[in-house]
């Protein structure tokens, strides 16, 4: 195998994310930063919210029920 063909591997790397959490990681990286993460995405928080426009969830909904039939 070539000597110099992967890039060097830290083991602990560390991704700072904009709502001040830090994740300590192994990465070819040594510092990421991010704008979203586990701890504030809406997703893994439950404030998600669906914005229904002219009801294509309750649409999409009713066909999925009709499917299963």
């Amino acid at each position: 195998m070539k000597k110099q063909a992967h890039p060097q591997y830290h083991e602990k790397a560390t991704i700072k994310c904009a709502c001040g959490n830090v994740i300590t990681t192994g990465s070819t990286k040594k510092e990421m930063e991010v704008e979203i993460c586990a701890n504030c995405h809406p997703f893994y928080t439950g404030k998600e919210k669906i914005i229904d426009i002219a009801g294509r969830v309750e649409k999409f909904k009713q066909r999925m029920a009709k499917a299963k039939k």
